[in-house]
């Protein structure tokens, strides 16, 4: 069951404020699967991560999600809505052994997780993905002699990253946003770690400023009031405004 109580998001949240994007997703997944150790999130292939993401966000904030992005053709920022129903709706990946042969090399190899992601955060953007798959290779070999990942030929690089978009299609939750300005068509890929981390953020400065308010108003502490209902605490917000 994911984490939905205000005091557990607030606390991920605050524990998040000193992470980076890494950081940030692994917290949000524990949110997602609290009964299972960070051992077993990390070895998660990401379309399974991105997936509980989704549970969680609809969880917290409904289905509904309001994205910004600046048009590639003329510059404008469209704002446009997605389901997230829709999203992420593929079979959960699992962690079989993916195989390919090509150029007289067979490789066997398996879906990258988001330990893999931390693995090669550091290298150039135009290198991840190369250096992905290389974290990922179980085996390669040639006439029978062992090959170094870094050596794989390039076709059969393709084609493990072929295979892998296949295996796991949830792994970059892809659209394709239409300018309503110039007509244009922008693809993009949403990250919905850094999404739900947004929102969250957004959703607890508003909840401390609540929390101020009304102790301010009636003496009531930190946990009496997360103890209320959102709409009780929205009347009591009223109450005093009113006042």
């Amino acid at each position: 069951m994911v984490v939905t109580g205000p005091a557990e998001l607030l606390a991920t949240w605050e524990t998040g404020l000193e992470r980076r994007a890494a950081g940030r997703a692994l917290l949000l997944h524990r949110a997602a699967r609290p009964e299972a150790t960070a051992e077993q999130l990390d070895a998660e292939p990401l379309g399974a991560r991105v997936a509980d993401l989704l549970v969680l966000r609809r969880a917290l904030f409904g289905e509904r999600m309001q994205v910004l992005l600046e048009c590639a053709a003329c510059g404008e920022v469209v704002e446009f809505d997605l389901d997230a129903r829709g999203l992420g709706e593929h079979p959960r990946p699992t962690g079989e052994v993916l195989r390919v042969a090509e150029g007289g090399v067979a490789v066997e190899f398996r879906l990258p997780t988001a330990a893999d992601l931390d693995a090669v955060a550091a290298a150039p953007v135009e290198q991840r993905g190369w250096r992905l798959l290389e974290h990922c290779t179980l085996a390669a070999e040639r006439d029978g002699e062992p090959v170094e990942p870094a050596r794989i030929p390039e076709q059969a690089r393709r084609q493990m990253a072929e295979l892998a978009e296949q295996a796991d299609p949830a792994a970059d939750l892809a659209v394709t946003v239409h300018c309503p300005h110039c007509g244009g068509s922008t693809p993009t890929v949403l990250d919905i770690a850094d999404f739900l981390w947004a929102e969250l953020d957004s959703w607890s400065r508003d909840v401390l400023l609540d929390v101020h308010l009304l102790a301010s108003a009636y003496g009531w502490s930190e946990p009496w009031i997360l103890a209320l209902s959102p709409l009780r605490r929205r009347y009591y917000l009223e109450l005093c405004a009113d006042g």
